[in-house]
């Protein structure tokens, strides 16, 4: 089927409202104009550029956790929450209490992400996956009551109050498992010809569109995205998350969607999705460059100063790159070193003004390794 000739679906009626039925996506597509060839070779090209640069750099499983958390923090504040990377890196229980429940989203969804990926290892993108994944997302914090892991058996709707004023009401819950069934199968036909980009940039927009579970459908749809790369072999580690450029491109985001459903301009859609992946793989790569150049310096430049203690140092620089904020007392117990020993090296750290305190308390204090921070900010 040529893009152009898409048609997105229809208007079926519910009981006193009428529901949008997607059409199914099982099958090939096809497309003329040149501008989506452009794109697609230009975010083909960064991602190639981020999977090489992502092979050279030493360590680099160790910048993931970054990664995801700089997702979690954003995927989670498109819809709604306020908290920030600095925040969701803290403990629970040092933050204020209005602010505990977002942590607790954020750390839902890393978790959510790190086990999906694992998952991969044993399980294909199915929606087995999908709902395990989802299960983890909700699985505590303000969603732990909207069925968490399962898909919905009433009907949801989005924006406005109800469904009398709604903006956007996803097809009825019986026409799940036929939509879900086809959603699946386009993940993983074999016999599909399409590019993956384009592939996943279709199926990011039908999932969205069927809204499967009563809440979480945005952030399970966003972490897909990522999950299909890595599964698809497109990306060689999962450092490519595209909330960051929905969130700054966010009325194009929802607009480019709706086209879609109202115009039935796919192609838009696409567009927009492949300039995302170009700009956040080139990003993404820029990171890692600074990771690696802020690593470099404080080994040759600072580190070096501490004499016999640069051993030692090391090892903390090293668990600093995995939790950039931290306590005393966590670095003993990381380190397995005494109290003494662990705020030793915190002065020295201080002195070489690569962590900084936040609390301005003389005990429960809280040090942060800024300039890495910073870098995903």
């Amino acid at each position: 089927m040529d893009i152009k000739d898409f048609k997105s679906g229809s208007l079926k009626q519910g009981y006193k409202y009428q529901y949008f039925m997607p059409e199914k996506i099982n099958h090939d597509f096809s497309w003329e104009d040149p501008s989506i060839n452009t794109l697609l070779e230009k975010a083909s090209f960064h991602l190639g550029a981020l999977n090489s640069f992502s092979s050279l750099v030493p360590d680099a499983d160790m910048f993931i956790i970054m990664h995801i958390f700089k997702e979690a923090v954003i995927s989670n504040r498109i819809e709604g929450t306020r908290t920030n990377i600095e925040e969701a890196l803290n403990e629970q229980e040092n933050l204020d209490p209005e602010k505990r429940d977002d942590w607790q989203e954020v750390h839902n969804y890393v978790k959510a992400m790190n086990n999906a990926i694992q998952e991969l290892e044993k399980l294909p993108l199915s929606n087995r996956l999908i709902k395990n994944t989802h299960k983890i997302l909700l699985s505590a914090g303000r969603g732990e009551h909207k069925s968490p892991g399962e898909f919905r058996i009433s009907q949801n709707w989005i924006g406005g109050t109800s469904l009398s004023d709604a903006v956007f009401i996803p097809p009825a819950h019986e026409e799940l498992p036929e939509l879900l069934s086809d959603f699946e199968l386009f993940l993983n036909n074999a016999n599909i010809n399409i590019p993956h980009l384009i592939r996943i940039a279709i199926a990011h927009y039908q999932f969205e569109t069927i809204h499967p579970f009563l809440d979480g459908n945005g952030r399970i749809g966003r972490l897909l995205i990522s999950l299909y790369l890595v599964h698809s072999k497109v990306l060689q580690k999962p450092l490519l998350y595209l909330s960051d450029f929905f969130e700054k491109n966010k009325t194009l985001y929802y607009d480019n969607l709706t086209f879609v459903r109202t115009k039935n301009d796919m192609s838009q859609w696409i567009k927009y999705f492949l300039e995302g992946v170009s700009q956040t793989a080139e990003n993404s790569a820029q990171t890692l460059k600074k990771i690696i150049e802020l690593k470099t310096d404080l080994e040759k430049n600072k580190l070096l100063s501490l004499g016999k203690r640069t051993k030692t140092a090391n090892e903390f620089l090293y668990f600093l790159f995995h939790s950039p904020v931290i306590t005393s007392t966590a670095l003993q117990k990381e380190m397995k070193i005494t109290a003494k020993t662990a705020n030793s090296l915190i002065d020295a750290f201080i002195g070489l003004n690569i962590l900084k305190e936040r609390t301005g308390y003389s005990r429960n204090r809280i040090f942060v390794f800024d300039k890495y921070v910073e870098l995903f900010m």
